[in-house]
């Protein structure tokens, strides 16, 4: 049977000595209560506050409070759950966002490498870092200055900064500055901007530049 938890206030502490007295709310008996009576609170009882409790009987058959409480006072374990459930949820977007941004990368990078191999042009290889860099700047500069009302930087700006490269920059930029994120105009010319690299990328490791070629054949000769 689950023992019954009793509500009662502090009339008396005295702390060099750590214990005190619980006047009950139902006006029984004062009830003692030592400091190793507490689970786990996080700061010393004071007279006046109201404890939750539980009745044990001492060895000379007295009853005291044990598995006590301050009623208002989070425990040390609660308070210390919080912080390790906000980085726990941190941790997980961390390595969402990495798990994204590296299945993303992936053609692109190994479209850079194998050129570079293949015809020793490393140019996207630096690239791609390089304007990434560039591009997650801008947006965080951007960012502040949206927020101390100064002049923003011009889309068309950071639309070609993603063209030229930058564009992975730019989703680790939206994803943890949230910045861009929400505008869906924004949006549309960002992802067509990223699907034009990767389907560049795509057709040059399987295709063999077959889908460069009928892309232009399309828009160049009707």
């Amino acid at each position: 049977m689950k023992p019954t938890l009793h509500k009662g206030q502090l009339i008396r502490w005295k702390d060099d000595r750590g214990f005190g007295f619980i006047q009950p709310d139902d006006g029984s008996q004062e009830v003692f209560l030592h400091i190793t009576g507490f689970k786990d609170v996080n700061r010393r009882p004071q007279v006046g506050d109201f404890i939750c409790y539980q009745l044990t009987a001492s060895k000379d058959g007295k009853l005291r409070a044990c598995n006590a409480s301050i009623e208002g006072v989070t425990s040390k374990s609660s308070s210390s759950t919080a912080p390790k459930k906000s980085i726990s949820r941190s941790v997980d977007k961390s390595l969402s966002l990495a798990l994204k941004t590296l299945l993303l990368s992936l053609l692109p990078g190994l479209g850079s490498i194998h050129l570079a191999l293949t015809t020793g042009n490393p140019i996207p290889l630096i690239l791609y870092p390089v304007m990434s860099f560039i591009t997650f700047r801008l947006y965080a500069d951007d960012k502040s200055r949206a927020q101390q009302g100064r002049w923003r930087r011009q889309e068309n700006t950071l639309h070609l900064c993603e063209f030229m490269g930058g564009w992975l920059g730019a989703f680790v930029a939206q994803q943890k500055l949230r910045h861009k994120s929400s505008k869906v105009s924004y949006q549309v010319v960002f992802w067509v901007i990223a699907i034009i690299h990767i389907v560049f990328w795509l057709n040059w490791l399987f295709f063999g530049k077959a889908l460069i070629n009928l892309f232009f054949n399309i828009a160049f000769k009707g």
